[in-house]
């Protein structure tokens, strides 16, 4: 699948989309190294179960709410290749830091960091490349930042593997190989372009954004055609404006039921789960190696798909997929069925979300708004993603020990998913193959 990338797409635009989407693989990375080290930390440290969980695990969650939050200032700032530059600035430092770190709370504050670049590049780098991409490769270039998350969560399965018996201080490896990953996406930053469409708006320099138009092989006739003068009107507009309400409720939706399918709170509790179903010793591999391949397989069949049969049609399969693997865990737990029947259901779960949502929720988002607010756009999507991400998995375990059977937890998220159908059908537009001003257009929100 990714020869076809090289084959039809611009080499210099190829890398650049690669290179931005490395913020992804970092995002992955960060999320799940701190699993390896969890229980050393709390042994070494003597810290409560609260205190372990509240500060030292979930830290960097609560840095890429913030991050997200306010991405959208540095990305319309000081531009989208600066601010993917500091991204990588930040996870390099978290990295290093959290390394050689002291004490639970000069840890807990390394790993903050870590989560502001993960918030900050939820921003940027699909804001970036669906930027500098060509109509017909947007959704697949776009994608390349979910793949790389889902690189990023299996390297980092892999390294925690590796080094789990290297001695007392294997976390301090664990959490500091990231420097490695971090450092390299922080030297390619510098070859990269700026994204033409940020130069035109908000620079007012046409010239240069379209020179860099040409040398990534992107049609100039994509380029929004307004003046200096025009650009400057929209230094007042905000994306909470009447007439920007319809892509603002498109971002809020597909993020929010993005969290509403439970995958965030799987992901992170998949050995609980486990153990409720029966599998005892076994879950551990089953989470980190089974998850972690379904997940990137189906991925690639996203990403191969997005930009063939559209992001709706991938929704579509998505939330169908939801419903039927979340109802069969539910009926699984409340039927006691032991053995592998969860995890199988659990499996098909992961790989719905991986075509369907994983694939298309930074696309969309990075689609729907106008160039001079699509910073802000998508941190808005993206902070409604993280905030729900921390909530759900805040009160997960309260959720699945306060039923009688963990099973009506799963049934809820399947109504959840009833609920996504919906908006699919009827209030999710197709943007496949649209330029992003010809989106706009459909929207009736152009100048």
């Amino acid at each position: 699948m990714l020869n076809t990338y090289c084959m039809k797409t611009n080499r210099y635009l190829l890398v650049s989309s690669v290179v931005a989407a490395l913020g992804g693989l970092l995002f992955g990375f960060d999320t799940v190294v701190i699993s390896g080290a969890d229980q050393q930390l709390q042994a070494l440290w003597g810290t409560s179960d609260l205190f372990h969980g509240s500060v030292v695990m979930s830290m960097a969650l609560w840095g890429t709410v913030i991050g997200a939050l306010f991405g959208g200032y540095p990305t319309d700032r000081f531009g989208r290749k600066k601010t993917l530059f500091w991204i990588g600035v930040l996870y390099f430092v978290s990295a290093m830091g959290s390394a050689f770190a002291w004490d639970p709370w000069s840890f807990a504050i390394f790993r903050f960091v870590g989560g502001l670049g993960i918030g900050i590049s939820t921003v940027a780098a699909p804001a970036y490349i669906s930027e500098i991409a060509p109509a017909d490769q947007r959704g697949k270039l776009v994608a390349l930042y979910q793949f790389n998350i889902v690189f990023g969560i299996l390297l980092a399965f892999v390294s925690n593997y590796l080094l789990k018996d290297i001695g007392e201080n294997a976390w301090r490896w664990m959490v500091g190989m990231e420097a490695l990953p971090a450092f390299i996406y922080l030297a390619s930053t510098f070859s990269l372009p700026e994204s033409p469409r940020w130069l035109y708006v908000h620079k007012g320099d046409r010239e240069a954004a379209v020179a860099i138009l040409k040398k990534i092989g992107t049609d100039e006739k994509e380029l929004v055609m307004a003046t200096k003068d025009e650009a400057a009107q929209h230094a007042s507009e905000s994306i909470f404006q009447g007439k920007y309400r319809f892509p603002l409720m498109l971002a809020f939706f597909i993020a929010f039921f993005n969290q509403m399918s439970g995958i965030n709170a799987f992901l992170y509790y998949a050995p609980r789960i486990f153990e409720a179903a029966g599998l005892g010793a076994s879950s551990a591999l089953l989470s980190s190696i089974g998850i972690g391949i379904t997940n990137m397989v189906f991925t690639l069949l996203g990403l191969y798909l997005i930009d063939k049969v559209g992001r709706k049609v991938l929704m579509y399969i998505c939330s169908f997929g939801y419903i039927i693997s979340l109802s069969l865990v539910g009926i699984a737990f409340y039927q006691q069925w032991q053995g592998m029947a969860v995890p199988i259901f659990l499996f098909l779960f992961i790989a719905a979300h991986a075509i369907g949502q994983g694939t298309v929720i930074w696309v969309f988002i990075s689609e729907v708004f106008p160039t001079h607010l699509r910073a802000f756009g998508q941190s808005f999507g993206s902070s409604t993603h993280w905030v729900l991400a921390a909530l759900v998995t805040l009160f997960m375990p309260a959720l699945l020990s306060g039923f009688s059977s963990p099973g009506m937890v799963f049934f809820i998220f399947a109504g959840m998913m009833v609920l996504q159908l919906v908006f699919v059908i009827f209030m999710m537009p197709e943007t496949k193959g649209r330029s992003l001003e010809e989106i706009q257009q459909d929207f009736g929100i152009t100048k």
